[in-house]
């Protein structure tokens, strides 16, 4: 499963593993792309569905899902869950907005 959510030049990488359609799936997907909205710069993500490649958990090391993974900029963050704290994983991932909106 590819992503609709990308954009020219990636300044971060979003990776999502979830399984399936699951409703936690389904619900970090969706919050996924709520929190896509507010990032002021380019970024882009993929999904992963591990029910169709389980194989490729091992290149995360992912452990439960769904599992959401910034592999840029460096360090890696992952963050576990239906993603549905958005402060919560803006902290995370160190994608805190200042109140213009933008990285701060």
């Amino acid at each position: 499963m590819s992503s609709p959510i990308t954009s020219e030049v990636a300044a971060y990488t979003l990776r999502l593993y979830v399984a399936g359609q699951s409703p936690k799936s389904v619900a970090a997907i969706r919050n996924l792309k709520k929190l896509c909205e507010q990032l002021p710069q380019p970024y882009e993500v993929q999904i992963v569905d591990l029910s169709v490649n389980p194989a490729l958990a091992q290149r995360d090391e992912i452990v439960a899902v769904p599992t959401l993974v910034r592999s840029l900029p460096p360090p890696i963050k992952r963050i576990i869950g239906d993603l549905s704290n958005t402060d919560r994983v803006l902290l995370g991932l160190d994608l805190l907005l200042d109140a213009d909106g933008a990285n701060g």
